[in-house]
């Protein structure tokens, strides 16, 4: 157990698996965050530190791993975070979003008082997949739908096609670099899936899904 540690961390995603996964291979791929909370087995370490969240699950029925839990820890969970992603890429069926935040431990949330600039809350995304051109692809969908959900306050939706346009020549040009080193299919093109991105930029509703 852990005490003392400056941050609770909210880790919340879907990510679809493939229908070959058992529950075994998700426990493996999950090792860094269930070992992280102090946990012996990811049945102990699925449990979030709120009650009121559901945590790890394993919905083999739906070929679903849902993960809505919050641990204590500290910085050092980034690289854990990323060990697990590595885990997840390797049982994932297509690209998911994974979001990552950090909230200061010290802050009072029911407090009236808004955190000040020396607040540590911090907000990370984490995208996982079966292939760099399913990561890109989600990647790319969510790019689309934030800055089409921003820009649509000032503009018609069909101002926007050149906007998405030029999202999606950054999404080639970075994917064509992939292709000189590796053999894969280009991503397909298209709206939608995953949800915003953020870094720092204030505090979010806390446990709010």
């Amino acid at each position: 157990m852990m005490y003392n540690m400056p941050f609770e961390i909210h880790v919340h995603g879907d990510i679809p698996l493939r229908p070959d996964v058992a529950l075994s291979q998700v426990q493996e791929a999950l090792r860094p965050l269930w070992t992280y909370a102090g946990a012996d087995s990811l049945l102990a370490g699925a449990r979030s530190s709120y009650e009121e969240e559901p945590g790890i699950r394993f919905n083999a029925k739906e070929h679903l791993l849902q993960i809505c839990w919050t641990v204590n820890g500290d910085e050092d969970f980034r690289q854990v975070m990323e060990e697990a992603c590595m885990g997840l890429n390797d049982i994932a069926s297509e690209g998911a979003p994974i979001e990552v935040s950090f909230y200061d431990a010290q802050y009072d949330e029911e407090s009236d008082e808004q955190p000040d600039e020396d607040s540590r809350d911090d907000f990370m995304m984490c995208f996982v997949g079966p292939t760099p051109a399913a990561i890109l692809q989600v990647q790319r969908d969510m790019m689309v739908r934030d800055v089409v959900h921003m820009m649509e306050r000032h503009f018609d939706a069909s101002e926007l096609e050149p906007v998405v346009a030029a999202i999606d020549k950054l999404f080639t040009d970075r994917f064509d670099a992939l292709v000189n080193s590796m053999q894969l299919g280009k991503p397909p093109r298209g709206s939608g899936g995953g949800s915003g991105s953020g870094h720092g930029g204030g505090r979010k509703p806390r446990h709010l899904h």
